[in-house]
């Protein structure tokens, strides 16, 4: 039954075809296979999540469910849980157990989904690989030898291997949409501010946004749907109401204009993920569509602009971390700065150390002007050429990644060639606007391709419907892996 759309559960939990409780129990005993060889779990509620699917068929029963109760749902493990752990990772919060629920969590909760658990992730989401864990790297359920994307590529996995329909993510730089990419499901990032940041540990606070996985367009607005609106405990979380993404679904593709940015068309992209791109976009041509030429003059420096903007704000949001309160502490110490140092040394893996100490470094005294502040006058003129190019276009499109899914390990000692894996992802975050990925077709060694969508601020319904009707057309969304 976790094989079937979200309408298509929904709709056996109404007939009463399936149980909340079957469905979880499913869930769970997918779990239990898959789990040990893909490593995208870091916590499983059992308990937890029985008692929210009785409480969930007792909704169903009374006719209150919507379209979401009964689901079993995955959190990114950087969501706070009341009473269940919550890690980010990393073994400096191996053993926080949260007293309170992130917003997204409590209006899922609301929603009648089900948490059967937390997914594994890069640490405080600090990587495009899932290899920066402090609980190992989560496996690519297409090749298990092959990363399934960063940071939340515990969330993609878990979706792609079936464990469960519908995972939420968080997408710093391109943190849900490449993995969603080299996973072969659907990912999306909303508009900076759309869903709250309450409760999501922070990395990056002006660039980090909550979004949702699923195995299609249609999946991921109803999730979605339920994920958004204002929250007067976040004070980037936008006054708008509600919004149902569900909206453009059926909204026909003739005479949409995609948008075909130069610079992401030109060298850096593989053989293999250009043919699956451009047969994506004939295929939306032959829905109606029309594509236009763009230009992104500034695209081709969003690497460097958010490997200075993200660190910066990494180094200050992680400071917090410092044995004291909560998360590790050094278990020998002399006084209490030697406490400060060794726990944090102890307690932070190799990445979040390096991202630290740049951050440091680009805030300091004689380089703030230098490095931060030019920084962000690029995220401007970044921003300022997407305003250029949707003046042209309805949506642009693109690749998400410039490769399909690499071995474990097989960058792991470059992390400028890491980097380098969100060159057509982090621009989107910079100007703080929604974008998506779907699947697009297959590359080497039979590894999935997604192709990127990026809307105006607030398009994220006519996205999901631009991609709804790519996936009305294609099956590509409904393949899935041996596991």
């Amino acid at each position: 039954m976790i094989d079937s759309s979200l309408k298509e559960i929904a709709a056996a939990l109404r007939a009463k075809t399936v149980s909340a409780v079957e469905l979880a129990t499913e869930s769970l005993a997918r779990i239990e296979a898959g789990n040990p060889k893909i490593n995208a779990f870091v916590t499983v509620d059992r308990d937890g999540a029985l008692a929210a699917a009785k409480a969930a068929d007792a909704r169903l029963a009374a006719s209150h469910g919507g379209p979401l109760t009964g689901i079993p749902l995955a959190h990114k493990d950087v969501f706070c849980t009341e009473g269940v752990l919550t890690t980010c990772g990393s073994k400096m919060l191996s053993n926080f157990v949260s007293p309170y629920d992130a917003h997204v969590v409590t209006l899922l909760k609301a929603a009648g989904a089900v948490m059967v658990g937390k997914t594994n992730m890069d640490e405080f989401a600090m990587g495009s690989s899932n290899e920066n864990s402090h609980f190992g790297p989560t496996r690519n359920p297409w090749n298990t030898d092959k990363v399934p994307g960063g940071s939340s590529g515990g969330s993609a996995a878990a979706v792609a291997a079936r464990m469960v329909p519908i995972a939420t993510g968080t997408d710093t730089g391109g943190s849900i949409r490449q993995p969603a990419s080299l996973c072969g499901i659907t990912g999306i990032k909303p508009t900076y501010g759309t869903v709250s940041r309450y409760g999501m540990i922070a990395y990056a606070s002006s660039l980090d946004q909550g979004g949702a996985f699923g195995r299609s367009a249609e999946d991921c607005a109803l999730m979605l749907s339920a994920m958004n609106g204002h929250d007067p405990r976040d004070s980037t979380s936008l006054e708008r109401d509600t919004e149902d993404y569900t909206a453009d679904l059926a909204r026909p593709l003739a005479g949409l204009r995609i948008g075909l940015p130069t610079e992401f068309f030109a060298d850096g992209m593989s053989d293999d993920v250009r043919a699956a791109v451009e047969a994506a976009l004939a295929e939306y041509r032959k829905l109606g569509a029309v594509t236009v030429d763009v230009s992104l003059p500034n695209a081709r420096l969003a690497i460097p602009a958010y490997y200075v903007i993200a660190p910066a704000e990494a180094s200050s949001n992680l400071s917090r971390f410092d044995g004291v309160r909560y998360g590790h502490r050094a278990a020998e110490y002399g006084d209490l700065n030697d406490m400060y140092c060794k726990s944090r040394a102890q307690g932070f893996g190799a990445e979040v150390k390096r991202r630290i100490l740049v951050g440091t470094y680009v805030l300091s005294h004689g380089y703030y002007d230098a490095y931060y502040i030019k920084a962000q006058k690029l995220r401007r003129l970044i921003a300022q050429d997407f305003a250029a190019a949707f003046a042209q276009c309805d949506v642009i499109a693109g690749p998400t990644c410039p490769t399909v899914a690499f071995g474990i390990g097989e960058k792991s000692n470059d992390p400028v060639q890491m980097y380098l894996g969100d060159i057509y992802t982090v621009a989107v975050n910079l100007a703080g606007l929604p974008a998506l990925a779907h699947p697009a077709g297959f590359g080497a060694g039979g590894m999935p391709v997604g192709l990127q969508l990026i809307g105006n601020y607030f398009g994220e319904a006519r996205l999901l419907g631009v991609a709804h009707q790519f996936q009305q057309n294609t099956d590509w969304h409904a393949r899935k892996p041996a596991v």
